[in-house]
């Protein structure tokens, strides 16, 4: 038996009830909690769509076959037990025999194929599911899992950001391809999670209700989820300081995260995002002018000073990052920084064949697709301007304009956040894999190639051994650091706000886009 079965093994041995949250007092039953969601959602349904915000409503209406602890252990939820083979290329799920949809119908291994088969042609990472050729069900209560080739990034594809299962006897009334646009992704909702949907308007809210026959007996705690719609930081930050808010996640301006850590009654905390894996940085596009020359992107890298990047515009709230993996990930491994250093930038434009001619060595564009970043942005500029580099800053007029420049590679440099999303095979292989370039917003859009980086995650693709994983991604964190593609700078400061009424606050490595089932408000 392999290191990573073993692993697994051990893992199925414990129970669900060992909790993926902080450690609390006796909890109390009962009671409205009341959050919010600081955007509008476009879809409840987190089997055809990805992102934060559908993340949080969907954990809580669609169970997963697994959870996870804060120590990135895998844990039971739907599956209570699975087994991985010895050549890794089948995974068996066997399903608590008492789960049932909000409807009453009961959830079979016929509903994990059929969400399997959903999230293949829908959902927008790929990656996850595509070594996946086929779901056999043995029985009711059993779903085997059939690999072209052995996949352990699957073990954190099955958990609730990323895979829902789904009833097939209501999204299966059409082609596969029409459940991204199902009338019951919104209203009607049926799911086998911990709460059901009782009203949602966007704009507004989205309300959960327990859920009675809930798989889990005595859960979930509350009663009642209230995730209130407000889009304006500072209108939020009104609503926890008034105690409106019981608890929020994913705020990350500075100013706002420093503000309510001095409210009394209130916790900030950072914990909680590494699957997530929020990480920001200076992409650069390497197939033309200048920056198709390292020591162009080096000498730029040493010109930005992340400590000005850290103190000044991060005001204290980020994290240092040095590669393309988050520093929570178990995966990450640091790698030497570009200490600020205006003369080896300058050498190194010199020895590039960029020198100083009228004031300016050359001119690059720098674009952004949303208001937040623009600090970042205009630094950039001005540092730039210390090594005689020119700037131009292209501020576009929505997201889905500068979203369209990315894929487009239409660009020289642009600001730009990337989530990890849990395993690297799913949210850090697009950005460096040469057969993903261009091919849309958040893929290889720096037109970045190297055999070896391609082959190093290849192998770290199949390796079932963590240990052997983590030395392979070591040497190519080792190559994207010194070959800049993207020149890292920080994560980005997601915290969670929660009041002392809270108990068990989601702080698990999915933040809130896991099920909520032992959060509690305290008498």
């Amino acid at each position: 038996m392999n290191k990573f079965v073993k692993g697994l093994a051990m893992a199925t041995a414990l129970t669900a009830s060992v909790s993926t949250f902080a450690k609390a007092e006796e909890p109390t039953k009962g009671g409205t909690l009341v959050t919010v969601l600081g955007t509008n959602v476009r879809n409840l349904n987190s089997a055809v769509q990805s992102g934060i915000v559908t993340g949080f409503p969907g954990a809580q209406l669609f169970a997963s076959p697994l959870r996870y602890d804060d120590d990135w252990t895998p844990q039971p939820y739907l599956a209570e037990s699975w087994e991985v083979s010895e050549d890794g290329l089948t995974v068996t799920l066997n399903l608590v025999k008492n789960a049932k949809f909000h409807d009453g119908t009961p959830l079979t291994s016929e509903d994990v194929a059929f969400s399997v088969e959903v999230i293949k042609a829908n959902h927008p990472f790929k990656a996850m599911f595509a070594p996946v050729e086929s779901v056999s069900t043995p029985d009711a209560h059993t779903a085997v899992l059939n690999l072209s080739k052995p996949h352990p990034a699957l073990m954190l594809a099955m958990s609730g950001q990323l895979m829902s299962i789904i009833p097939k006897h209501i999204y299966g009334d059409g082609e596969i391809s029409d459940v991204k646009t199902h009338a019951r992704n919104n209203e009607n909702v049926v799911g086998s999670g911990p709460f059901k949907l009782s009203e949602f308007k966007n704009g507004e809210h989205v309300i959960l209700e327990r859920f009675d026959d809930f798989f889990i007996d005595g859960r979930p705690y509350l009663d009642k989820i209230v995730m209130r719609i407000i889009t304006d930081p500072a209108a939020r930050a009104i609503a926890y300081e008034n105690g409106e808010l019981h608890m929020g996640a994913f705020e990350s301006l500075p100013r706002i995260i420093n503000r309510l850590k001095k409210v009394d009654g209130l916790t900030v905390t950072s914990d909680g995002y590494g699957a997530i894996g929020p990480i920001d940085w200076l992409a650069m596009n390497t197939t033309k002018g200048p920056l198709a020359d390292v020591r162009v992107r080096k000498a730029i890298a040493y010109a930005v000073d992340k400590n000005f990047i850290h103190k000044a515009l991060m005001q204290g709230t980020a994290s240092d990052s040095t590669s393309g993996i988050h520093p929570d990930s178990p995966f990450y491994a640091a790698q030497e920084g570009y200490d600020l250093d205006l003369e080896k930038s300058a050498a190194l434009l010199d020895e590039a064949g960029f020198p100083v001619k009228d004031g300016t060595r050359m001119s690059l564009t720098i674009d952004f697709g949303w208001p937040g970043v623009k600090p970042q942005v205009e630094y950039v500029k001005a540092a730039l301007k210390k090594v005689n580099i020119d700037v131009e800053v292209r501020a576009s007029a929505d997201f889905p304009t500068w979203a369209k420049k990315m894929g487009m590679m239409d660009f020289d440099m642009s600001w730009d956040t990337v989530f990890n999303w849990g395993d690297p095979v799913i949210g850090v292989h697009r950005t460096y894999d040469s057969t993903n370039i261009a091919k849309g917003v958040w893929s290889n859009t720096q037109g970045y190639s190297n055999a070896r980086v391609d082959e190093l995650m290849g192998m770290a693709a199949v390796e079932t051994d963590p240990a052997k994983r983590k030395e392979l991604y070591g040497e190519f964190q080792q190559i994207i650091a010194d070959e800049l593609p993207v020149y890292h700078t920080n994560t980005l400061p997601y915290h969670t706000v929660y009041s002392d009424k809270v108990g068990n606050p989601p702080l698990g490595i999915w933040g809130t886009s896991t099920p909520i089932d032992m959060t509690y408000i305290k008498e």
